[in-house]
This record gives C-alpha cells, structure tokens and sequence, in this order.
C-alpha cells in the first residue's frame, strides 16, 4: 500500500494548543499519581510536600490551595496528586459548571472529612456561587436561602473540614476575597528543555513507544515548555513512525513528522507565525493593539493571551508595551526577515 504524505496536513483542533481537548483523549494514563512521579516545577513541587506532611503530621486538611499559570501545565495532576498524597477523595468540577448557589451546595454537603474539592477555571466561578463560597472556605459552613419572596428563611449548613484547590489560568481574574482565602498560592512555570526530555521519555516507556534519544530532544524542543504538548506530539510522531518509517522514533523521523504538522524546530506553528508576520507586515513591527491584531489573524483576544503570548513572550519574539504587541528583532531573525526596527513609539 501507498500512502502519500506530500500533502499538508489538516487538524480539526490545534496540536500546539495546550488546552484541553478531544486530541489529549488517552492523556490520563500518563497523569503521575505522586509528587516522586512529577517532573518540573521543583520550587511549587517542593513546598507543597513541606505543606502535605504538615498536615498529614497534624491530622489536618491541607490548606485550601489556588494553582495558577499557563494551561497543560499540570495543574490538574497537581490536585490528583494532592488527593492520593493525603490519602483522601477529590470532587473534580470546573467554574462555569457551578451555576448556582445549590449546585456548590451539593458538591460541598457529600464532600466526607479532609476531601479535596478540585474547581478548574475557578476565575469563571459566578460571583453569586462565589460568595456562598466565603464561609465554606474559613467556617466550614454555608447559608443557603429556601423559599421566596417573604416566606423565604436562610438555613445555616455545617460541612466537614475540606480543601479547595482551585486552578486558573488568569489569576488576574479572581476576586481579591476569593484569592485572600487561598492559604496555598502556587504559581506554575513553563518547562525547561531537560524536564520536558525527562517527561517525554517517561511517557514514551508507558506507552511502549520505542524512542531514542535524538527523538525524544526533538519532541520536547518543539513542545512549548508545556507536558500536554509533548505527549500529544509524542503519539502523533509515533503515528508517523509506525506508517513511513520502522516503528522507532528517532531524530529525522520526529523531525519530518513535526515539519509535516507545520511545528518548527523552536516549536512555533502556523499561528504563531501568522501573528508574528501580521504584527510585521501589517502593523510595521508594532506596536498593535490586541484586539486589532485579534481581528487580523482571525482568532478571539483571549486565545491569543492564553495560548500564544506566554510562550512568544518567554522566548522573547513578542513584547508587550502600553500601545500594544511588538515583535522583536529574534522574531525577525527567526523569520528570516530583515529587521527594520519597530514603529517610533511617540508617533
């Protein structure tokens, strides 16, 4: 049989987007269960296991603790690990999921001593849920109203002790009372190169891919500094390696599987690069507001603050100034493109 892959090759959902999705399907086998199985973030990593034998020694629940940072992170592993380090329960839900004050309450009332209740996207909480919130966290108790109009009463419910570990991706977006409730802040980094080497190998050994070195550079060089990335271009590079090549991944294959998902070798994709030309050709290197540059690219204002600026930013092709996005003069060189300088600032 042959099998042409001359084509460009056309995703239903971008592989370079950490977010969550329907690509990361088989991502749960490969979620460590403690923190000896977590790789990176060795500064958050090491205070909260000082935080969980504290608590473990005392016969406490773990503090409530707020995760914020980039998505793919690891954010949702954290709050696993937390769990089976305690040895206790998690209650997983997300912040637009709680719509109302009796759907907290009913995740709080079957919540037994020390669990963990886990909210993702906590900064999309409604701020109605939200302050029913308050004295759960600092009281172990909550009001709730029945009835309406006069006949209404409120009706004061205790809880077991509990933690809440809340993850978000724009911290900036919690409410002052919500964020001085957290007595654990942890603010997750992008990966280096040697931990994503690391993590890369480590999934590649639970999913019985055979990889060797050179191949497993290559994954993590373009993965972003994000683990979610990297595993998912791991299983795509291995559905190259098993189709073109012996079933083995090494450095050329990965490098003409990733070069065939429009991914280069410092892992920026055709996004990355649409917005980076669109800032330099459009707007003579900038500085461009965002919601213009949104408007040019074609993608929503957030997905650009989410998912492209942090890693564009870290490697240093993007700027951000009161006026609006530059690109920089690495992004012109990276580019391939002569660097005229950006626009005069007080024009």
């Amino acid at each position: 049989m042959s099998i042409n892959f001359s084509e460009d090759i056309q995703l239903t959902e971008n592989i370079t987007n950490p977010s969550y999705s329907s690509l990361d399907d088989g991502e749960t086998n490969l979620r460590p269960q403690f923190l000896s199985d977590f790789y990176g973030q060795e500064k958050a990593k090491g205070n909260l296991a000082v935080f969980i034998e504290a608590a473990r020694m005392r016969k406490e629940p773990l503090d409530h603790v707020l995760l914020h940072g980039p998505p793919g992170l690891g954010k949702t592993s954290l709050a696993t690990i937390i769990a089976n380090e305690m040895g206790v329960n998690i209650r997983k839900t997300s912040g637009p999921a709680i719509e109302k004050p009796k759907d907290l309450a009913a995740l709080l009332t079957n919540l037994n001593d020390n669990d963990i209740l886990f909210v993702d996207e906590i900064h999309r909480m409604n701020r109605t849920v939200e302050e029913i919130l308050y004295p759960a966290m600092e009281d172990n108790e909550i009001d709730i109203i029945i009835g309406q109009g006069p006949s209404a009463n409120s009706i004061r419910l205790e809880l077991k002790k509990f933690t809440l570990v809340g993850a978000t991706t724009r911290s900036g977006q919690l409410s002052a009372p919500l964020r001085d409730r957290f007595g654990v802040i942890l603010k997750l980094e992008l990966y280096t190169h040697e931990e994503l080497l690391t993590i890369v190998e480590r999934s590649a050994s639970i999913l019985g891919i055979a990889l060797d070195k050179g191949g497993a550079e290559e994954i993590a060089q373009r993965s972003r500094g994000t683990p979610r990335i990297a595993n998912r271009l791991l299983r795509r590079v291995r559905d190259f390696a098993q189709v073109c090549a012996d079933g083995i991944i090494t450095k050329p294959v990965a490098d003409d599987a990733l070069t065939k998902l429009e991914i280069d070798s410092l892992g920026l994709d055709a996004v990355d690069r649409k917005l980076l030309m669109s800032i330099i050709n459009n707007y003579a290197g900038g500085p461009v507001g965002l919601d213009t540059l949104a408007s040019t690219i074609n993608e929503e204002t957030v997905t650009i603050e989410d998912v492209y600026e942090p890693f564009l930013l870290q490697q240093g092709f993007l700027t951000r100034t009161p006026r609006g996005r530059c690109a920089t003069r690495q992004a012109y060189e990276h580019l391939h493109i002569e660097f005229m300088g950006q626009q005069r600032l007080d024009m």
